[in-house]
């Protein structure tokens, strides 16, 4: 059990607030959510296809590690079928449910897209508030057609609200720290663009990693 007082929730935070991009959106060519084990992502996204944000949705993901054993089907599959129930058109949804980590979700993605002969020169990216800013940075390097202008969302939830009876705050807490890791030593990788990472936020990262929270770090 990790303690989770009011210094580690504020450091959390901290790490939190960076992860968000903070993009105003704009119409685009597709909506493009991001497969996980967080269903609010498929319904942050299917309400932006509602409210007239794109002509065309997309999810991508097959089960990976937090959803391997967790669904009975793809994480596309799942999403897709949230975004029906919720009133987008069949028709209007494309699924890819083999990629099992952000950047096979990119590049399959991409085969699909041009498969329907769908051009894409402006995308919003829909994935979990804690991983806006990998997205984009893994986005950024990995899209293998030309440049498009890409606004990443999530849903819109407060970090003390995240967390549900499946996605505890200590879990949130690991995953947020192994996914600033990544978001560090990625881009010497070829995986992922730069981010500055500033030093209040750095020194959050240490902190919480000194008191135990390394569940997610490579």
């Amino acid at each position: 059990m990790f303690s989770l007082d009011s210094e580690t929730l504020a450091l959390a935070k901290t790490v939190w607030d960076y992860h968000h991009v903070n993009h105003t959106l704009e119409p685009a060519d597709c909506i493009l959510a991001l497969g996980s084990h967080d269903t609010r992502v498929a319904e942050r996204a299917a309400r932006l296809m509602l409210d007239g944000y794109a002509p065309l949705l997309v999810f991508s993901g097959g089960l990976g590690r937090l959803t391997e054993g967790l669904f009975a089907e793809p994480e596309a599959d799942l999403f897709a079928r949230i975004a029906r129930e919720m009133g987008v058109p069949p028709e209007k949804i494309l699924a890819e449910n083999r990629s099992t980590n952000t950047g096979q979700n990119i590049a399959l993605t991409y085969t699909l897209l041009q498969r329907h002969g769908v051009s894409v020169r402006r995308l919003i990216l829909v994935q979990k508030p804690y991983m806006e800013r990998r997205a984009l940075a893994t986005f950024e390097k990995q899209w293998p057609g030309e440049a498009v202008d890409i606004r990443v969302t999530s849903p819109q939830i407060a970090f003390e609200h995240y967390p549900t009876a499946e996605i505890s705050m200590e879990e949130v807490v690991h995953i947020m720290v192994g996914d600033l890791q990544r978001i560090m030593v990625y881009p010497a990788k070829g995986f992922q663009t730069y981010q500055p990472v500033p030093a209040e936020v750095q020194q959050a990262y240490e902190s919480l990693i000194a008191k135990g929270f390394t569940g997610h770090l490579m």
